[in-house]
């Protein structure tokens, strides 16, 4: 089994991702989260956690991990500090660590934030983000959904380099596109746009690897 730090474990994608990494076969979650009193829900649940602040240190948080999903966000409060800087500093302590594998949730259009009408602060950070991860010699994956939907998964996606198309998809298929992206012959080094569509996550994973 290899553990796994799910940074952003929290918020209501990153409890979907815990969730899948606990039923999980492979990997074992490990949630990090901001807050003492954040810890308990998990710890119920027999979840290992690690408290870890984007905005400090977070050499801590990587001790026995193996790989590392980054689905923080700061909900537009702070898109430098956290989005960008939270996810460079995580990006290096994890180099540093030699972590097998870093998978980032970034966003649809941040590829070219200087196009987008709204978000554009959040697109850009995103974007710093992502190149950052691109430079470094870490093993990656770089998930860009479309507009996220609270609905059900359907566990079947679009997935392209580049859609060029606008599209949602629910974030139940975001964490299992995610987790999918984890494993080592999945999505090598590679950066990909997903929306809802007609090919199981699996399939679409392995048309693009």
């Amino acid at each position: 089994m290899e553990n796994v730090l799910v940074a952003g474990a929290n918020g209501t994608t990153g409890k979907k991702i815990v969730n899948l990494l606990k039923s999980s076969q492979y990997f074992e979650p490990v949630a990090m989260v901001r807050k003492k009193e954040q810890q308990e829900q998990f710890e119920k649940e027999n979840i290992k956690t690690v408290l870890g602040d984007l905005e400090k240190d977070l050499s801590h948080t990587v001790k026995d991990i193996d790989k590392v999903i980054f689905a923080a966000g700061s909900g537009g409060k702070k898109v430098v500090e956290v989005d960008q800087e939270g996810a460079k500093s995580l990006i290096d302590v994890s180099k540093n660590a030699n972590i097998k594998k870093f998978v980032m949730l970034s966003s649809m259009g941040a590829d070219n934030p200087e196009e987008a009408s709204d978000l554009k602060e959040y697109l850009k950070a995103k974007h710093n983000a992502d190149e950052y991860l691109k430079s470094q010699n870490l093993m990656h994956a770089i998930v860009r959904p479309g507009s996220l939907t609270n609905d059900s998964g359907t566990g079947k996606i679009e997935l392209k380099s580049k859609l060029n198309k606008q599209g949602s998809i629910t974030r139940d298929d975001v964490a299992q596109t995610l987790v999918r992206s984890l494993h080592d012959d999945a999505a090598i080094n590679s950066t990909f746009e997903i929306i809802q569509g007609d090919t199981l996550i699996g399939k679409a994973m392995d048309g693009n690897s």
